[in-house]
């Protein structure tokens, strides 16, 4: 592997980049997103909004992720890809303080807003930073290592925030807050210096073009189909399917284990048996976890849907990612503004399905419709992806020269 060593003297492993990377995608979107969800509640109940100003907070947080996931590629271009990815993180950390104050809706939207576009930045710069430090047949477990940050911040958000809000509100956003910066500052120094080359070639050719479109679309649709999970499947379990809160509990874990497993696991098959393959397999495999709560209410179904729901929540990053890498593996320059897109189109989509299933959820009350709108969005996916596919000018990650070698 890679060693880098940059101005400032610090001698950088891939390994401690790597662990930069994971820390970004935990605080950036596994607690500044994840974590809010169950901090609702709590902030309906304890007087700061009313339940309506609060799920528009959790928008405000979409919104800022959408708009960091387009103005990555300019940041990084202005402001080098360090300074500004140390600059997002110290920003992250410093919205769980400012949240800690409940000084008005306006107050709390813009630092909500602000946590999302950190996130949005976070996720479309890190891995690129990272990954070209890396030998070609590990970057999909790398990948996966770094995308793992998002799992657990699922995990720890349906375990210990329940535990922190028993010292009260302010007081769980400042453990967010401290928490956030402990990994902040201990990474501090592991970030590589990152600057793309201005794209002045030719553009892609039309096969990479047409492959990306795809991909974008493939991916967009798979951020739709992730929302029942995401959304509703505590309720589910809870009221529909009989199995009370407790049970509701214990799948949103099972989806918190699978969130864990799944960035590193899918990564480290994808390396084995190339991105593109193992997203295709990807899109088959949720299509029969999604559409099966469609079906049936038994919990061991139940909690096999939920693990592998869990799984590609994260873990379908790391294999878009690498598919985007594998379509632009002689054009690296152009990978990290793919990416960019890439990321928008799965936020606008995931943004569009929260509030296109809520809506239908409101009128219909039916869990099953929202499964079965789930899985045919993924088996979209997959059709769009079994399209003739382009005849040149794609190839997999592992033709590319190991940077370790070069």
């Amino acid at each position: 592997m890679v060693r880098d060593t940059g101005l400032d003297g610090a001698e950088r492993t891939p390994w401690a980049m790597i662990l930069a990377a994971f820390a970004s995608s935990f605080i950036g979107i596994g607690l500044a997103r994840f974590a809010y969800t169950p901090l609702i509640p709590a902030l309906v109940s304890h007087g700061w909004f009313t339940d309506a100003a609060a799920f528009y907070l959790g928008a405000a947080n979409l919104a800022g992720y959408l708009a960091g996931a387009l103005v990555a590629p300019a940041l990084v271009r202005r402001i080098g890809g360090r300074q500004m990815l140390r600059l997002m993180m110290a920003l992250a950390c410093l919205s769980f303080f400012a949240c800690a104050v409940p000084l008005s809706f306006a107050w709390f939207f813009v630092w909500r807003a602000l946590s999302g576009l950190t996130g949005g930045v976070l996720m479309v710069s890190a891995a690129p930073a990272v990954l070209p430090h890396v030998p070609a047949r590990l970057r999909g477990q790398a990948s996966g290592a770094i995308f793992t940050g998002v799992g657990l911040g699922a995990l720890l958000s349906g375990t210990l925030i329940p535990v922190l809000l028993r010292l009260g509100l302010p007081a769980t956003w400042i453990a967010l807050g401290l928490a956030s910066t402990v990994l902040c500052v201990l990474t501090w120094w592991s970030w590589p210096d990152y600057r793309p080359a201005p794209d002045t070639a030719a553009p892609p050719a039309r096969g990479q073009a047409r492959a990306l479109r795809k991909l974008y679309a493939c991916y967009g649709l798979d951020a739709a189909a992730l929302v029942p999970h995401m959304v509703f499947l505590v309720a589910f379990v809870d009221s529909a399917a009989g199995h009370g809160f407790a049970g509701g509990a214990v799948a949103w874990s099972m989806f918190g284990l699978g969130a864990m497993a799944g960035p590193f696991t899918l990564g480290a098959l994808a390396d084995r048996l190339g991105f593109g393959r193992i997203l295709r397999l990807g899109f088959a495999v949720q299509f029969l976890a999604i559409g099966v709560l469609a079906l049936t209410h038994s919990y061991p179904v139940i909690l096999i849907s939920a693990f592998i729901g869990g799984a590609f929540t994260p873990g379908i990053a790391p294999l878009a990612l690498g598919r985007v890498r594998e379509i632009l593996h002689d054009a690296p320059h152009r990978q990290h503004g793919a990416w960019s897109r890439a990321t928008a189109s799965f936020a606008v989509m995931q943004a569009v399905g929260a509030y296109g299933l809520s809506w239908l959820y409101s009128q219909t009350r039916s869990y099953p419709l929202l499964f079965a709108l789930g899985a045919a969005c993924v088996l979209l996916a997959l059709a769009v992806d079994l399209l003739r596919r382009p005849e040149a000018h794609t190839a997999p990650d592992a033709s590319e020269p190991d940077p370790g070698q070069a």
